[in-house]
């Protein structure tokens, strides 16, 4: 069976793939010589579409339960035809149960990470899922997810309130608690600076995080290791006392994003003046690329050969990583075009001219696969089951699909909706790759579906903005392609504001 493309379709009788002809479902329409002035009218042309696309999410699980005996998996209407299997399944990810987690609020999340680590308690080991969860202010905290509310009794408790859907006869029938977290005793940590990147990397089995930090007026970030391999025993104090807590590098400037390749033995840091290449063994550092604009995301492509690189320019640079890392200074020095936006603007308020469309990088890049957006970058993120696609956001509340074998022709898909000025927002895809979740300045959160760029859930479930989001992963999810399954963490996120942490999960 051909694998789905976002944005093609398959013939089977030329045997080969189409782009999908006219506009897509979702793309964007607005004129891009519109002046920063027309954004109310920007958003009213928007509210018409996603009121008809939540219409049609609400067809009766009875009508299509109909068409589908009447016509196979194809359901058919007025207004096209429609998978059975994908339309549930859209019906599904619009109606999910989102819980708040009382005293966790007070903290801006920067960055989230869930890991299954082993717990040895006096009754023996208990393989248990750990949320890292790091903040602007530097802390560093770790959560036990208590799925139970049986097994844990250490340290701080927080319980969950449903805080969506707000109907109350759907609370009692949606209301199935996640559980309580635990705050471990002695299992926080206040680094010096703002936590940017908490990331799992390494081989099957390993329980290795990455964790980086920006740095401040007196100190450059820093590049850490924390390993888990070994049981966590409960009670006691946590165990980066006894070596498991390792700063393998430091720098003299900002760090602001990070990447790990798959055997978690180098990690790509972008900072202030470019992408350094750090050995995880060694602590070695090297220049992969350099420039004068900030990088504020990299993301290593599926072959790893490729790393990605979102600047505050707007650019989206490819880097070719295979090159034998040396000082920068003997790195090829190139001009790099960003391409006009005519109604970009610089931070003065000023209109950028001609002249300053063009910056210079120092490293191996791939010019076919550079392109830029209308303002900073805010998030890169690659799809492991679409080898060649790459989802980018940036600050003026852009999101868009990109295949970086045709980036010259524009996005593939767009995804409307999303509000957003100046903030580090970060895109969340679930492990199935079909939804892309994320966060807004409107304090909403908003959740799309990455084939069609149809807005599938808008909310505004908190007070501050949803800046982070955690999807709990498991390979069988991505395999296996199931809606649901006992064995499976489809369907179940984390997110994080300065109102706490949220649990979110489809039923």
């Amino acid at each position: 069976m051909p694998q789905e493309l976002p944005g093609f379709y398959y013939d089977a009788e030329k045997n080969r793939y189409f782009p999908v002809k006219g506009p897509i479902p979702g793309s964007s329409r607005i004129n891009n010589n519109a002046s920063s002035s027309s954004s109310s009218a920007r958003k009213s042309s928007i509210e018409p579409k996603q009121a008809k696309v939540r219409k049609e999410l609400k067809r009766t699980t009875a009508k299509m339960l109909l068409s589908r005996e009447l016509y196979g998996r194809v359901i058919i209407s007025a207004k096209g035809k429609y998978n059975f299997k994908e339309e549930c399944t859209k019906r599904l990810v619009s109606e999910p149960t989102i819980w708040r987690y009382s005293g966790t609020d007070g903290i801006s999340y920067r960055a989230l990470e869930q890991v299954d680590v082993i717990t040895s308690m006096p009754d023996g080991e208990v393989k248990t899922d750990l949320l890292l969860a790091g903040g602007m202010d530097g802390s560093l905290s770790f959560y036990a997810v208590d799925k139970h509310a049986l097994e844990f009794d250490y340290g701080v408790r927080s319980t969950p309130d449903c805080a969506w859907p707000l109907d109350i006869k759907a609370k009692e029938a949606f209301d199935r608690s996640p559980g309580h977290l635990w705050r471990l005793d002695g299992a926080s940590l206040n680094m010096f600076s703002s936590i940017t990147c908490i990331k799992k990397f390494g081989k099957p089995g390993q329980r290795k995080i990455l964790i980086t930090t920006l740095g401040s007026a007196t100190s450059g970030g820093s590049v850490s290791v924390l390993n888990l391999s070994d049981p966590l025993v409960l009670p006691s104090s946590f165990p980066m006392i006894g070596g498991n807590f390792d700063e393998i590098a430091l720098f003299n400037r900002t760090v602001w994003t990070a990447d790990c390749n798959s055997d978690g033995s180098q990690a790509f840091i972008g900072t202030n003046l470019g992408v350094t290449l750090v050995n995880v063994e060694t602590g070695t550092q090297s220049w992969v690329c350099r420039c004068k604009s900030d990088i504020f995301s990299v993301q290593l492509d599926q072959s790893e050969k490729i790393a990605l690189c979102g600047l505050r320019n707007g650019a989206i640079v490819a880097i070719d990583v295979r090159q034998r890392p040396d000082n920068y200074a003997r790195l090829t020095r190139q001009r790099i075009l960003l391409h006009s936006h005519k109604t970009r603007e610089s931070l003065s308020g000023c209109s950028q001219n001609t002249s300053k469309d063009w910056f210079e990088l120092k490293g191996r890049i791939c010019h076919s696969g550079t392109i830029s957006m209308p303002s900073s970058i805010s998030c890169l993120a690659s799809l492991k089951l679409y080898e060649q696609y790459f989802l980018a956001s940036s600050m003026d509340g852009s999101i868009k699909l990109y295949d970086q074998r045709m980036v010259q022709r524009g996005a593939v898909q767009c995804y409307e909706g999303s509000v957003n000025s100046h903030t580090h927002i970060q895109l969340g895809v679930d492990p199935s790759e079909k939804f892309v979740m994320s966060g807004g300045e409107d304090n909403k959160l908003r959740l799309w579906s990455i084939k069609s760029g149809e807005l599938l859930l808008e909310e505004k479930l908190m007070s501050s903005t949803p800046s982070v989001v955690c999807w709990q992963k498991e390979d069988i999810c991505a395999r296996d392609g199931n809606i649901d399954d006992n064995h499976s963490h489809w369907g179940k996120a984390w997110i994080g504001s300065r109102d706490g942490l949220f649990h979110m999960r489809w039923s």
